[in-house]
């Protein structure tokens, strides 16, 4: 392991404390640079491409960790995707050996590094961009429908808290889309589920949906899922 653990990751961003990003914990969001996807909603565009000027030093992030054991419970590698990163197993080893929670963001873009992270990791939030077979319109990546399917279906039998994310682009996700990702990750026995409002990167205005409006479709979420949650456009990330 490298000198301080999270040395052996590209951070582009640190949120301090949250109670939002993990569910029941206060905790401090890593988030790192780089991801394959060029989802069409993006909210952290900025964390896409790794430049080394905006680059924050692992050090410092391992640092004001250490100064808040005791404060926090938890601590949450978001991004960009954090799978990209071939040091992310390092820095949560790191993470946990100050006593922290592990926490993790992800859309499951590389099955063979989120396979590492089985004995790292406490909880998942999985980024679930569209039915696995539609993946290409949402994403710009025909294949991770394919690679999100096989990791997913890793988690879901590993046994450890998860939630699923969809976040909704009105145009490219409907109704008829999120009942068929919903039919797909609750055969595999998922519990927690939510339906995310994403913003218009060019103005910033909340998307809405017809997800959003359908009653029935919220009745029968609420049904499969006991930990069923609609989040509206109304937090965004601290840099």
């Amino acid at each position: 392991m490298l000198p301080d653990g999270l040395s052996a990751i590209r951070v582009g961003g640190f949120q301090p404390f949250t109670t939002l990003d993990y569910p029941g914990q206060m905790a401090a969001v890593v988030f790192l640079q780089g991801c394959p996807l060029r989802c069409v909603y993006c909210h952290n565009p900025d964390l896409l491409p790794v430049h080394a000027d905006t680059e924050i030093d692992g050090r410092e992030i391992a640092a004001r960790l250490k100064e808040r054991r005791g404060l926090l419970q938890a601590v949450v590698f978001s991004g960009g995707e954090p799978l990209v990163q071939s040091g992310l197993a390092a820095a949560m080893d790191h993470v946990r050996s100050l006593g922290f929670k592990v926490g993790l963001h992800t859309s499951g873009i590389s099955p063979d590094r989120f396979q590492r992270l089985r004995d790292r990791v406490d909880w998942v939030g999985f980024d679930i961009k569209a039915p696995f077979s539609g993946y290409g319109g949402v994403t710009g990546v025909n294949q991770a429908g394919r690679r999100a399917e096989a990791s997913f279906a890793m988690l879901a039998a590993w046994g450890i808290p998860y939630e699923v994310r969809v976040t909704i682009w009105p145009s490219l996700i409907d109704c008829e889309a999120v009942r068929q990702i919903a039919t797909e990750v609750h055969r595999l026995g998922c519990k927690d589920f939510a339906l995310q409002e994403c913003r218009d990167p060019a103005t910033g205005e909340a998307m809405g949906g017809a997800a959003f409006l359908d009653e029935d479709l919220q009745a029968d979420l609420a049904q499969r899922f006991p930990g069923f949650s609609v989040r509206r456009a109304s937090h965004a990330r601290a840099a």
